[in-house]
């Protein structure tokens, strides 16, 4: 980290007026969570979703496209970005990706096809071809949206020996076993969601024994028990991101957990608002903190400070990016005016 406290946000953008093919930007925050606009660094097709390497050292990001791509980047000590190279994602509209902890393997989900791609990480963080690709099948009742699969996240636990796919249209998290040895996954379980709830992010809580669903098309929060030594996820209770009444369309988007566990917060898009949740009260329920305006329009993707302090929410529809300060009781409160930025679809902090 800077002395001043400063540190970097990497910004996945879609293709927009500045960069004709789109790209990864930097923002730069200081420690109040004021932000600013560093400007383009590296071109790449619709990078939606960004991942780095346990180290830092190296970044990937998605490139959303019919023929799908993910790209491997070298990060410098400036935080600049050299690349690295391109494999195929192993399927189309690639729109999330994930790294093992062990820093070896990169994890794909190609919302287009339903698969679901295992990179191996060369010396120096380059991508070798996939050693893996998974097709999930079926569908869901949305005609509109659930016509086929689509793996919408995947992601380790935090162990690294199991892997979780979330599939929005087949209303399902496929849960498998992962070899590091082969880089092969294994079909374990199928964990089913309500039907036409279209989950779309899984995030797992940092004392290992918890994971929150987000699911896009019911707009809603599900928190599971989970067995880390076996990989078993337990549906528990659903909450609404929501306020009661609301009846216009919505889409819910991106969860993330404090580092401190005691909060879940989520983003919707219509409602363009953020829903804070209390994990730990006092009576072990989970609940409702507050609902806030997200002060941008269509806020699909939110992230955190480095040190959990500040929220960033990232308007895809009003190319801007809002930072909150989280308070202590999990309230947010606006820092300033949105930043500029051309269409905003992805936020990584990272230190330095």
């Amino acid at each position: 980290m800077a002395h001043d406290g400063a540190y970097r946000i990497y910004l996945g953008t879609y293709t927009g007026t500045e960069a004709a093919a789109g790209g990864i930007r930097a923002l730069r925050a200081d420690r109040r969570g004021a932000v600013r606009d560093d400007g383009l660094l590296a071109e790449l097709a619709d990078p939606s979703f960004l991942a780095a390497s346990p180290d830092g050292g190296a970044l990937y990001a998605v490139s959303e496209q019919d023929d799908g791509e993910v790209a491997a980047f070298a990060v410098r000590p400036d935080g600049s970005l050299a690349e690295l190279g391109r494999r195929s994602s192993g399927g189309a509209a690639p729109c999330h990706l994930s790294v093992h902890p062990s820093g070896e393997y990169l994890f794909t989900a190609n919302y287009g096809s339903g698969t679901v791609a295992v990179h191996p990480v060369e010396l120096g963080g380059a991508l070798g071809e996939p050693c893996d690709v998974v097709r999930h099948r079926g569908r869901g009742p949305n005609p509109q949206r659930q016509e086929s699969p689509h793996a919408h996240q995947v992601l380790p636990d935090p162990s690294g020996r199991f892997v979780f796919a979330v599939d929005l249209g087949t209303d399902s998290v496929h849960g498998y076993g992962f070899d590091p040895l082969t880089g092969r996954l294994t079909p374990r379980e199928q964990v089913r969601t309500r039907p036409g709830a279209g989950p779309r992010h899984l995030a797992f809580h940092p004392d290992g024994e918890r994971a929150y669903l987000i699911s896009e098309l019911e707009s809603s929060v599900t928190e599971f028990g989970y067995d880390g030594s076996t990989g078993a996820l337990r549906a528990e209770q659903s909450l609404s991101t929501l306020p009661p009444g609301y009846g216009r369309p919505n889409l819910a988007a991106e969860l993330v957990i404090t580092p401190d566990g005691r909060f879940a917060i989520a983003s919707n898009r219509g409602h363009d608002s953020l829903a804070v949740f209390s994990l730990d009260s006092a009576d072990g329920e989970f609940r409702l903190v507050e609902i806030v305006s997200a002060g941008v329009a269509a806020p699909r993707h939110i992230a955190l400070s480095p040190a959990g302090d500040v929220l960033f929410a990232g308007g895809q529809d009003s190319d801007a990016v809002q930072p909150f300060a989280l308070a202590e009781d999990g309230r947010l409160t606006p820092l300033g005016r949105p930043e500029p930025v051309p269409s905003p679809v992805c936020l990584l902090p990272a230190v330095g």
